[in-house]
């Protein structure tokens, strides 16, 4: 099974852009909306309006609430996640496709980083 978003959730993630350096999505929901477990390479993620999210991967949950107009890096990773919020979800997500240089062994993130 793949783990492309793109493929795992195709009503809620669509490939904007792309070419042989990034891919560009654009990501909406509604509240109570769910996401199957997927995969995001390193991205850089903006936000288009504000949102309510949980996500979960491995037996571990993080719950962030994020304003409109924030750009956060992304590392890469698998999760699934919920619209826990009462308003909708746009956001663009902009894949990196080369490779990042080897890291020291750290825990698997989730979640945007803090800006």
């Amino acid at each position: 099974m793949s783990h492309d978003p793109v493929l795992t959730d195709p009503g809620l993630y669509t490939v904007i852009f792309e070419n042989e350096r990034v891919r560009v999505l654009r990501y909406r929901d509604r509240p109570g909306d769910r996401t199957s477990p997927h995969r995001h390479p390193d991205s850089v993620m903006v936000t288009l309006a504000a949102f309510t999210r949980r996500l979960t991967a491995g037996g571990r949950q993080v719950e962030l609430a994020l304003e409109a107009g924030q750009a956060r890096w992304l590392s890469a990773q698998e999760h699934a996640g919920e619209n826990i919020g009462d308003t909708e979800t746009h956001s663009i997500f902009v894949e990196l496709k080369e490779p990042a240089a080897p890291a020291a062994a750290t825990a698997a993130p989730l979640g945007p980083d803090s800006p």
